[in-house]
């Protein structure tokens, strides 16, 4: 099992920013003879081609022209995202307080807070540089790989009643620090010079920063028999990862096979690398267009299409059965999950439902069928996102997860190897 999912291990060990996801996605594609395109020029596609193109660095598409590919085929799609709930550095990072160097941050989407407390933390993203053209400064992806910044706890005597719960403040408690002041090191500039040293560049030559406070514990297989894997990440990595061993994999001869890792979407996905904007439209009609086609073919096409949305899913808490509907429940290591709900917050229709499991079948992956308790609103997803916008049949599935939006998440190895064959199973038939 180790040996067959070092692969992941690795993945999720580097992604340590939505940059990084997406740099390592790259790196996997191109080992397997993907070709960058420019979604600023014209596309020349050939059959049998595979390409990739990364709009924004925080955004990445894949896809492959099948080697039979004719008019009238159709789109096999799938698409997950690159983000993770953490905290974010300001653009004033500095919060001196009494001797102790503090990072000034605002937290990223919906994390559990007081999980980020007394872990080993560290720091990735991406740094603008100054450069000779005022439209293109110089992009580089940091990564500090060490932990270098943790957030203590009050200890319980000062705090008594933490055992009881204790609101945290964003502001105040969620602040983490860097070090102590001292003789090279207590300007009002302490962070700019030590992400200057780390880059080795002038601090001056700085001009912006786009940095996300990461988990620096790396994953661990957990259990008797080593069933789970304890990791930062696993929403929503679990599905990028599957998704690029899917495609790489797949060996449809007919259509087009396409992946898209979004980012944002932990923040509701409403920006120009999120879902719900017209990427992927642009980039459908730029692919029609390098092939021949017109808008009414590929609006046909469309229609004739197949979308999976590939985001985590709740798997059954044994401390609180009592959350879950008492039979539409899903259990680590029982397959994937189609997540199903009335109101449409996961995309689904009984045709979309009935080939998923068709698919699971034939590829041999086990899956279950979850909604939520009726009291429970649940999450949101890409799903009805993209689905609004690219009206194809569209199921919502994904691996099922203990400590959603924890610092530190859960899962079931094996359930990770259904998705891997689901995706194959999908870009291949």
């Amino acid at each position: 099992m180790k040996k067959q999912m070092q692969g992941f291990f690795d993945y999720m060990k580097k992604s340590v920013s939505p940059y990084h996801a997406v740099a390592q996605g790259i790196e996997l594609l191109e080992k397997e003879g993907f070709e960058e395109l420019l979604m600023t020029q014209p596309f020349s596609l050939k059959k049998g081609g595979k390409y990739y193109v990364r709009p924004y660095h925080t955004t990445l598409f894949a896809f492959t022209v099948g080697k039979e590919w004719s008019a009238g085929q159709d789109f096999h799609v799938a698409a997950a995202h690159t983000d993770f709930p953490c905290l974010h550095v300001k653009p004033v990072a500095e919060l001196p307080q009494r001797g102790y160097l503090r990072v000034n941050t605002e937290v990223y989407g919906g994390p559990i807070l007081n999980t980020w407390l007394d872990r080993p933390l560290s720091l990735a993203g991406r740094v603008a540089l100054r450069s000779e053209n005022v439209y293109q400064p110089k992009l580089v992806l940091y990564d500090a790989k060490k932990p270098i910044l943790t957030i203590p706890n009050l200890a319980i005597h000062m705090n008594r009643e933490v055992n009881k719960g204790i609101e945290l403040k964003k502001q105040g408690d969620m602040l983490p620090l860097l070090g102590l002041v001292d003789e090279k090191l207590n300007d009002k500039q302490y962070f700019l010079s030590f992400l200057a040293k780390q880059l080795k560049v002038k601090k001056e030559d700085i001009l912006d920063f786009d940095l996300y406070i990461y988990n620096a514990e790396e994953g661990a297989l957990v259990g008797m028999k080593e069933e789970f894997y304890s990791c930062p990440r696993l929403d929503n990595l679990t599905s990028c990862y599957a998704l690029l061993k899917g495609l790489v994999s797949g060996d449809r001869a007919e259509g087009i096979n396409l992946i898209a890792l979004y980012d944002n979407e932990e923040i509701g996905s409403g920006t120009k690398q999120g879902a719900d904007s017209a990427l992927m439209t642009m980039l459908l009609e730029k692919i029609f267009a390098a092939l021949g086609q017109d808008k009414a073919a590929l609006d046909e096409a469309i229609l004739r299409s197949f979308l999976f949305s590939v985001d985590v899913a709740h798997a059954l808490h044994p401390n609180h059965p009592e959350k879950y509907d008492p039979e539409n429940f899903a259990k680590m290591n029982d397959g994937i999950v189609f997540k199903i709900n009335a109101n449409q917050r996961y995309t689904f229709d009984t045709e979309a439902i009935a080939i998923a499991q068709m698919l699971c079948e034939k590829s041999g992956a086990k899956f279950k069928k979850f909604v939520n308790h009726a009291d429970m609103a649940g999450g949101g997803t890409l799903g009805p996102i993209i689905s609004s916008w690219l009206p194809m049949k569209t199921v919502d599935i994904g691996v099922p997860l203990l400590a959603m939006h924890s610092a530190r998440e859960l899962m079931g190895i094996e359930d990770e190897q259904h998705l891997i064959a689901l995706m194959t199973e999908f870009f291949s038939a």
